[in-house]
């Protein structure tokens, strides 16, 4: 094939491995994975691993390592500190001192069949020590566990083998030096290492930050969309030279640029580069699987998939307990991070590429991997049911938290449920208690309900997404619902609960701004309170009082655009630089259309344009003159040419209302 019929076929088997895979609500990994495995050389055959495609996946892993390091933050890990440096930490100092006795182990047992050196053992206990981030979180994050006890202790977890894997990357090629050079080669690789991250994060911070100052004030996207490349791959070519990974460079560079006030841009410049090379790396991982192997040696792949699940299940159980957490929370924090993970590939490949890993094994760690992962989903899904079947504490712990939140509420009648209990959830506590309202508050914080319950405060821990901790909070007695966290799908996922439970109880659903104000109200929410309009509405009312309007005027103003739902406020000019967000088609903006000499519309009065404006859900704010006066959109209003309306609306309606005014 040529390059560009090889990057096609490329494209059309990710796509449509991906579209399977995604169908049966499964990561997009395996779908990559899967692909590589069937048009690879050992079956279809249709593509031969190459020297250019290698180098391609390689800077798949270095993008990864990347968004990894632009991810890292000390906030972040002092927050988590407990959970990534307790049990992270322990999970893998445990899983690679264990592994390895284990695999040196069997390799006395079986030397004929076992070819591990102590080298390869330790390489080998890495990539064992590794869970898949991409999955994990995927899956909580749709099943809104983030935030609970487990989903923080396994947040924690992955965050530390992030970390780690940077280590194991100088780690392993040191590894494979002969065993006379091995000690010196280890000292030089540590000093090296050590060595040019403190150069770079020493001074490397200010010039980075000067530097990309520099270039935005150019207002070029191209331009700094190319420093950024760049960057990456210029920092991952010195950390080459110097004798270690790609990968450590780039991971550098990303920590480089996050602590710069453009991290958020460059996620989101570099997202696209990510995916594509990351999905390639995969796909040629899956095109090394030797299936004729693995069906060889199918009860290798089978003791291979179950023995380091549950290994793995066992010692973050274990560890988690010991730590301090429950039964039920320990067993379900293994089962979550029980499976092999996308870091573990890129170990594994780079323990190939340095003869620590015995190639005849090679097919059959690897297929072990990939079923592992496929396994995860379901693991997961089940995970409730496995706990309450093995952890027998679970069904009495659940009954206790159920008991104190029943305790809380009993005797209350006419109450507010507060769902989170932080700074906001606090705030309208204080003002419910100066009322004398009665009320009871639902947090998953143990640190923060303790602390709060200690001094008085009628707060509990629960999970406010559960219908059984709503119901012992007394819904059916509350006289209305506040939810104070900003956490939208969680919010959609408790008003449908509430639709369910009592559908006849008023829902105040606190929100960053009016992106989801429509989704929300839709879902059963009687009040919206959107942060950031709420604030713009105050900052407009006290300048209007200021400036000598009426108070009453201003109050009456005030409720008008409350009544109205925000319309007067609802959606802004955005500017070229403005960061840009995930859902930003949703997002309500204001749009200027100008209309020249020969339009249809022209001549036409305002009513005749508004069936199209409210087909799309449109709204027309002013139309200014060409003179430059500014009237307000009457009906009666005749439409003349140089006229530009202010339209606001979603981005996608206000390209359909343009497109038909316009032609």
């Amino acid at each position: 094939m040529t390059s560009l019929e090889l990057t096609l076929f490329f494209l059309l088997a990710a796509v449509l491995g991906v579209v399977i895979f995604r169908s049966f609500k499964l990561p997009p990994m395996l779908g990559y994975l899967a692909v590589g495995a069937v048009i690879g050389p050992h079956m279809l055959g249709m593509v031969q691993r190459s020297e250019r495609i290698q180098h391609l996946a390689e800077f798949g892993v270095v993008f990864l390592m990347f968004v990894i390091g632009l991810e890292f933050s000390l906030p972040k890990l002092r927050t988590m500190k407990r959970h990534v440096f307790g049990l992270g930490l322990l999970q893998v100092l445990a899983t690679m001192m264990l592994s390895t006795l284990i695999i040196l182990g069997i390799r006395w047992v079986m030397p004929s069949v076992w070819h591990f050196s102590w080298q390869g053992a330790v390489a080998l206990s890495g990539v064992l020590a590794m869970s898949s981030t991409a999955i994990v979180v995927k899956l909580m994050a749709e099943r809104l566990e983030l935030d609970t006890e487990y989903g923080k202790r396994v947040m924690g977890v992955l965050l530390f083998q992030d970390l780690a894997v940077v280590p194991l990357l100088v780690l392993i090629p040191a590894l494979a030096a002969n065993d006379d050079d091995l000690g010196m080669e280890l000292l030089l690789a540590l000093l090296k290492a050590v060595g040019l991250i403190a150069i770079l994060l020493t001074g490397g911070q200010h010039v980075m930050k000067r530097w990309l100052f520099t270039v935005a004030r150019r207002k070029s996207s191209e331009l700094f969309m190319l420093n950024i490349l760049l960057i990456t791959l210029g920092l991952a070519w010195l950390t080459e030279q110097a004798g270690l990974s790609l990968a450590l460079g780039a991971f550098i560079a990303g920590m480089l640029i996050s602590e710069t006030p453009y991290k958020y841009q460059v996620e989101s410049d570099i997202k696209p580069f990510h995916d594509l090379l990351l999905g390639l790396f995969f796909i040629t991982i899956g095109m090394m699987l030797d299936w004729h192997e693995v069906v060889l040696h199918w009860e290798w792949v089978l003791a291979l998939v179950t023995v380091p699940v549950l290994f793995k299940l066992c010692v973050v159980w274990g560890l988690a307990y010991i730590l301090g957490a429950s039964n039920g929370v320990a067993l379900r924090t293994g089962l979550y991070l029980a499976q092999a993970g996308e870091f573990g590939f890129v170990l594994l490949n780079l323990s190939l590429h340095n003869k620590l890993v015995p190639a005849p094994l090679f097919n059959a760690i690897l297929a072990s991997m990939v079923l592992s992962m496929i396994a995860t989903p379901f693991i997961i899904m089940y995970s409730k049911d496995i706990v309450l079947r093995l952890a027998a504490s679970e069904w009495m712990s659940e009954s206790l938290q159920m008991t104190s939140i029943a305790r809380q509420s009993m005797g209350q009648k006419g109450h507010v449920i507060i769902c989170g209990y932080g700074r906001t959830g606090q705030s309208l506590a204080r003002m419910l208690d100066k009322e004398s309202i009665p009320h009871i508050a639902l947090d998953l914080d143990p640190d923060r309900v303790r602390k709060a319950s200690a001094a008085g405060e009628a707060v509990v821990y629960g999970d406010a997404s559960r219908a059984q901790a709503l119901t012992a909070a007394g819904l059916s007695r509350a006289s209305a619902v506040v939810l104070t966290f900003l956490d939208v799908p969680l919010a959609l996922h408790v008003l449908d609960q509430l639709r369910k439970l009592a559908p006849q109880i008023p829902v105040v659903v606190r929100t960053q701004d009016d992106r989801n104000l429509d989704a929300l109200r839709a879902a059963g929410a009687a009040e919206v309170v959107p942060e950031a309009i709420e604030g713009s509405l105050m900052l407009a009312g006290h300048a209007l009082a200021l400036v000598g309007v009426p108070m009453r005027r201003v109050l009456r103003t005030v409720q008008q655009q409350r009544e109205q739902r925000y319309r007067l406020l609802r959606g802004y000019f955005r500017g070229a630089n403005e960061e840009l967000q995930d859902d930003d088609s949703e997002y309500e903006k204001l749009e200027t259309l100008v209309l020249a000499e020969g339009l249809q519309c022209l001549g036409q009065v305002v009513d005749d344009i508004r069936p199209l404006l409210d087909r799309f859900d449109v709204h027309l704010v002013s139309v200014r003159r060409a003179s430059g006066a500014s009237l307000s959109p009457r009906g009666d209003l005749i439409l003349e040419p140089g006229d530009t309306l202010v339209l606001s609306g979603k981005q996608v309606d206000l390209a359909e209302v343009e497109d038909a005014l316009c032609h």
